[in-house]
């Protein structure tokens, strides 16, 4: 193994769980989120010989992150939702978490699969405290603009949340 390639796997494994965030909010299904996941390590990893390290090897790897996972919702032909009773086979271990802070997990899981690709960056961008500078160089778009879209993104959240508790 060359030690690009080394360097690149040190680089995944420190960043895997951004990865993994990302594949989660995008596909419901086990399968659907390991293959997104692997899609996604297998563009950055195309990618990586063009990583000039003028940012931080996350923010790049979550601008390549969120573009390959809308992509691939796109080409998907259908989308499945996670029923109520498939949530059992991924539960956390029991002893890392307690049910109600789970269920409420899963709630917000369910509810963000609901919003359209690009408010599922946002709320990602939100959940990972990004400013409303660095979503908005992540985007492309202007800081009034990011913050405006991450309102309303945040809103449709709670719209699609307070509804499920009805």
């Amino acid at each position: 193994m060359n030690s690009l390639e080394q360097e690149f796997l040190n680089k995944i494994e420190k960043h895997k769980g951004i990865i993994f965030k990302i594949s989660k909010m995008y596909m419901s299904e086990k399968d659907d989120r390991d293959d997104l996941f692997q899609e996604i390590t297998y563009q950055i990893w195309k990618a990586y010989p063009h990583f000039k390290g003028q940012s931080e090897f996350s923010t790049w790897l979550y601008r390549i992150a969120l573009n390959t996972a809308i992509i691939f919702l796109k080409t998907e032909k259908k989308r499945s939702f996670i029923s109520n009773e498939d949530f059992s086979r991924y539960k956390i271990i029991q002893d890392e978490y307690d049910d109600e802070k789970e269920e409420k997990l899963v709630q917000m899981y369910e509810a963000i699969r609901k919003l359209n690709s690009i408010d599922k960056a946002f709320i990602f961008y939100y959940l990972e405290d990004f400013s409303g500078k660095q979503i908005a160089e992540q985007m492309g778009i202007s800081e009034g603009n990011a913050r405006v879209r991450m309102n309303r993104a945040k809103n449709k959240l709670k719209d699609i949340l307070n509804s499920n508790k009805s």
